[in-house]
């Protein structure tokens, strides 16, 4: 199954795409936030469709003790908003340290901050991603 992953953020959007087999997790693109939130729904429809997506997993930025704080209740109001625009099932994941583990494998790389900046939220959605991948392996 090809999943898209998606990052909200306040002024950004990371997104991230499965291989076809559902198995491997990439970086996909950043969109910055245009505004409206329909508008940024139709963007990441216009993805799903491009990608030949069956299923949208957008990261849920739970506290460290696993309870929903503010962030994770918008981010749970903007999946129930986005699931009216796009066609294919949408689901929220645990995304607690992505953002963490995303730009630790930059600093590794020797991306310096600037560069890191541009793409550390598709690179934090390809890592809730490739949790949510391996979940579902482990599942089976």
């Amino acid at each position: 199954m090809r999943a898209l992953g998606i990052d909200l953020g306040s002024k950004r959007i990371g997104v991230a795409v499965s291989d076809r087999s559902g198995t491997i997790a990439s970086p996909l693109t950043v969109l910055q936030r245009s505004g409206s939130r329909r508008v940024d729904y139709e963007r990441i429809a216009a993805l799903v469709a491009e990608e030949e997506a069956e299923m949208v997993v957008v990261g849920l930025p739970l506290n460290m003790n696993g309870t929903l704080g503010p962030a994770a209740r918008a981010a749970m109001d903007e999946t129930r908003m986005l699931s009216t625009v796009v066609d294919v099932p949408v689901e929220t994941h645990d995304e607690r340290r992505t953002t963490v583990t995303a730009d630790a494998v930059l600093i590794e790389r020797k991306m310096r901050a600037p560069a890191r900046r541009k793409v550390i939220d598709k690179v934090a959605a390809a890592v809730m991603l490739q949790h949510w991948l391996d979940g579902r392996a482990a599942q089976r």
